[in-house]
């Protein structure tokens, strides 16, 4: 049976999540729910669906793999049941090369890689409660991509488990990532820049 809408006058888990109406989408982090709506744009979506190419073609034969959104990353931050957690994200890109995390659910642990698209309406959320969030995760990487910009920011974790900024790239350039030899994202493709 599904609930009504959240309200966001209390904490949440991943057990209310699962009770919530399918055809709405909903992050939960820190046990806050954040509604996904309105729809990305085409713009995004177009990013998306390149990184998305490049990534599955480069990760064909490896042991990683890539998933987009809605796809549910569950991130414990202990050892509390599935249905306790209290942080459930949709990235709009994820490669995850740990495949135990992988269920029929989407991933429960930390994946490798997150990739936000930010958009005018999610900037502060990905900026601020997702950058902490991932950091906290001990994600090792998050990408930033700046649509309006044409720019991609890629945070690595550091010794001491904090985000630095290792690469700013420019849609005429190629992203690479010290985690994955050999991966090279064409910017120039991923913004569509003719």
């Amino acid at each position: 049976m599904s609930m009504s809408a959240p309200k966001p006058d209390r904490e949440y888990t991943y057990g209310d999540y699962l009770q919530w109406p399918d055809e709405e989408r909903w992050e939960i982090i820190g046990g806050v729910p954040y509604d996904m709506s309105p729809v990305p744009s085409g713009k995004h979506q177009e990013i998306s669906g390149e990184l998305f190419f490049q990534l599955r073609s480069f990760f064909q034969d490896r042991s990683c793999r890539v998933f987009a959104a809605p796809f549910d990353v569950r991130l414990p931050q202990g050892d509390e049941k599935d249905e306790d957690i209290t942080n459930v994200v949709q990235p709009d890109l994820s490669i995850i090369c740990d495949l135990d995390k992988l269920d029929e659910r989407g991933c429960k642990g930390t994946p490798t890689v997150v990739i936000e698209i930010i958009s005018p309406s999610t900037a502060k959320k990905e900026l601020n409660e997702k950058f902490n969030l991932y950091e906290k995760s001990a994600i090792p990487e998050y990408w930033v991509v700046f649509p309006g910009l044409n720019v991609i920011v890629v945070y690595s974790l550091d010794d001491e488990g904090k985000y630095q900024k290792t690469g700013e790239y420019a849609a005429s350039q190629v992203l690479t990532s010290p985690l994955f030899p050999g991966l090279e994202v064409k910017l120039e493709e991923v913004f569509q820049i003719k």
